[in-house]
């Protein structure tokens, strides 16, 4: 069993208990993240590992954090967060370190993203997005524009911009990505009241 297969009973768990705790039905909740009930109840199930992006999308929906919803704790927000205590998270196929303190208005995370990894899936979400690419080249699409970021490039843009990102090279690529969470009743996530198919953090989630 891996790694990621080891956390997903506790993170199944902890997604229904927040769920509840948010007041929401299943139904609604599928609804505010743009998720099938099925899909939904896979995930509080531990039958389907959520990506990171839909992580951020459940944090929302339940006015909470990614931190949380893995069950991370800290005595208190800090400024700084040393290398030794940043452990890896594996999720939908990326791994990430937190490189903020959890409880914050942004989320700030380094990622590394394998090769053909949720290389179709389209987002629409509320917030802001800011990448940083470390390592390896990532392609990214934004509207109707594609550009190729190399090590040291950036971006920051509206969420709300449909967007995708994928590694060009067969090594992979690292990042460094923050996006800011934002408190707002689940209600007020739902972008598109049928979902009509709209999965995985508010965009077109092809391996659902």
């Amino acid at each position: 069993m891996s790694p990621a297969d080891e956390t997903m009973p506790s993170v199944a768990v902890r997604l229904r208990e927040l769920r509840r705790r948010a007041g929401l039905t299943l139904e609604a909740a599928a609804r505010a993240a743009e998720l099938s009930p099925a899909h939904l109840s896979r995930l509080e199930t531990g039958r389907r590992q959520p990506s990171l992006p839909l992580l951020l999308t459940l944090a929302r929906a339940y006015a909470t954090t990614v931190s949380e919803l893995l069950g991370e704790t800290a005595a208190a927000p800090g400024a700084v967060v040393r290398a030794a205590d940043a452990e890896p998270r594996p999720t939908g196929g990326w791994t990430y370190w937190q490189a903020g303190s959890p409880g914050r208005g942004m989320q700030a995370l380094r990622v590394l993203i394998p090769h053909g990894s949720q290389s179709d899936v389209v987002r629409v979400h509320p917030g802001e997005e800011w990448l940083y690419a470390l390592k390896g080249r990532l392609r990214l699409r934004l509207g109707d524009s594609e550009h190729v970021l190399a090590p040291g490039d950036s971006a920051h843009f509206d969420s709300l911009t449909p967007h995708r990102f994928a590694p060009v090279d067969a090594d992979g690529a690292e990042l460094l990505f923050v996006h800011t969470l934002l408190q707002s009743p689940a209600e007020a996530l739902c972008l598109d009241g049928g979902s009509g198919g709209r999965t995985a953090g508010g965009g077109h989630d092809r391996h659902a």
